[in-house]
């Protein structure tokens, strides 16, 4: 018996819907926006459906600003490379994942200044020091919004509104949010949203994309074909086509849209609670187990649905392939591509053990899992 706890890195299992809308778009053929025969203006229009139903989701009203990448971290370059240039400054947090960092790296190394705003376990962003951070070249403020290690929201209405007052665009990965909170661009004040179409959007891996305010432009990250003014040599300066060259992963953005279409069924709020609850379970029930160490916080209504722990010293990847290996629990050990933010929890060597659940996951699986912990507890300490 398999226990997957792992959705923070991939959701699993797919909803029903997701396979057979891919079958579906493998079964009826065409290349989207390549052709004006009939299964490629099908293929078109089945992405345009997974445009609409993502505006939905992220309240604009321009399917057109919502541009198809690979993942989110394709979504992430494509957005800090199309703004930022040598002599720019850019504002981040010391919690990012390394789709963010390892492309500011490369940035900084060609010219851009970049500010990382400190925090620590409990106050992960100073908003102080990030609102003294502004300078006249500041171009972006780039954050996440939830900590992939442990789950900690960062306060992106405040910071949005600060970059907002200064008129500086605020770029938001929504790794492990998009499809968990609602994030309405017609309320929250973010620019622009990198989103990956296979964690809380339960789509398939290989997708992803941005959804672009109206008041946003960026120079395109990849240059090419677009099925759209093919006579001339330059790229096409309007969306999705200036952002998209080379050809989509249609069956994958079908499947995407399948999920979606579950998700809006389910209900939002009520996958995250029941998610929310099973994290509390795993919560409670950790506290109780001798040599427990939790990240994050112990209130799982405050957080993205995922429990990080250790067991007193013992590294995290010891932790994590005994649960797999004796226990048939899947879950996520060691460091999570984002070293600043395990420096800031201290477990920059250890690493942590990562819980995360979805709402396909059952009470039994949560106790079982306890009790896996508890046994590996006393058998390690």
């Amino acid at each position: 018996m398999m226990i997957y706890l792992d959705n923070g890195a991939t959701s699993w299992p797919k909803p029903q819907e997701v396979k057979l809308i891919m079958n579906e778009a493998l079964d009826s053929g065409g290349n989207p926006g390549r052709g004006g025969h009939g299964v490629s203006m099908e293929a078109a229009r089945s992405v345009y459906r997974v445009r609409e139903l993502l505006s939905k989701i992220f309240g604009i009203n321009k399917p057109t600003r919502v541009v198809f990448t690979s993942n989110a971290t394709q979504a992430i370059n494509t957005a800090l490379f199309g703004i930022l240039k040598s002599g720019d400054h850019v504002i981040t947090s010391s919690l990012e994942h390394n789709a963010v960092t390892r492309p500011l790296n490369v940035l900084e190394n060609r010219g851009v200044k970049v500010t990382r705003i400190s925090g620590r376990s409990g106050n992960e962003f100073s908003l102080e020091e990030y609102a003294a951070a502004f300078r006249d070249n500041t171009k972006l403020v780039v954050t996440l919004h939830a900590s992939n290690i442990s789950g900690v929201l960062l306060p992106v209405e405040q910071i949005g509104e600060i970059a907002r007052g200064k008129g500086v665009p605020y770029l938001l990965d929504a790794a492990q949010t998009a499809g968990v909170y609602p994030l309405d661009l017609n309320s929250l004040p973010v620019d622009i949203l990198a989103f990956p179409g296979h964690k809380g959007l339960l789509g398939p891996q290989g997708t992803g994309g941005l959804v672009i305010g109206d008041n946003c432009s960026l120079r395109p990250f990849i240059y090419g074909g677009t099925g759209s003014l093919s006579e001339l040599d330059s790229q096409p300066d309007f969306l999705p086509d200036a952002l998209e060259s080379g050809t989509l992963n249609g069956v994958g953005i079908a499947g995407l849209g399948g999920g979606v279409k579950y998700l809006l069924a389910q209900g939002m709020d009520n996958v995250r609670k029941r998610e929310q609850q099973l994290c509390q379970s795993l919560i409670d029930g950790l506290l109780h187990i001798p040599g427990v160490k939790l990240y994050g916080g112990t209130d799982a209504a405050t957080k993205a649905p995922i429990v990080a722990f250790n067991l007193g010293e013992i590294d995290s990847m010891i932790v994590g392939d005994m649960l797999d290996e004796e226990y048939g629990i899947i879950s996520r050990a060691g460091l999570h591509c984002a070293p600043h933010a395990h420096r800031m929890l201290g477990t920059i060597e250890q690493g942590v053990v990562r819980l995360s659940p979805s709402h396909f996951t059952t009470e039994v699986e949560i106790g079982e899992t306890l009790k896996a912990v508890a046994k590996v507890s006393k058998e390690l300490l």
